[in-house]
């Protein structure tokens, strides 16, 4: 595992979900209050852009057909869709938000 710098904290708009490419990975990021959640970028569906969709709560739907992913833990709110995308722990050190990618 590796890790890399995602962004500033402050570059972040809490509840306002970002697209990111860290060392050739799509990453969707998400910041509620003063925490991050890195989720995979591509939704289990059709592979829809997640850091593009609309967050609700700690659920983000992806802006193309609407499933929704818990930000937490990636895992897919209507199980019987589909699996969840894989997420990625996160650190805050010093106002820089880190990813830890595979």
């Amino acid at each position: 595992m590796s890790e890399v710098r995602a962004a500033a904290l402050v570059d972040l708009s809490p509840e306002r979900p970002v697209s990111v490419d860290l060392a050739g990975t799509r990453v969707a990021l998400v910041r509620i209050g003063d925490e991050v959640f890195a989720l995979d970028d591509a939704c289990r569906h059709q592979g829809g852009p997640l850091g593009e969709g609309i967050l609700r709560g700690n659920r983000l739907a992806c802006p193309w057909h609407g499933w929704m992913y818990d930000v937490r833990s990636g895992q897919c709110v209507f199980p019987q869709r589909g699996g969840p995308v894989p997420s990625y722990p996160v650190r805050i050190v010093g106002g820089e938000v880190w990813v830890q990618l595979p």
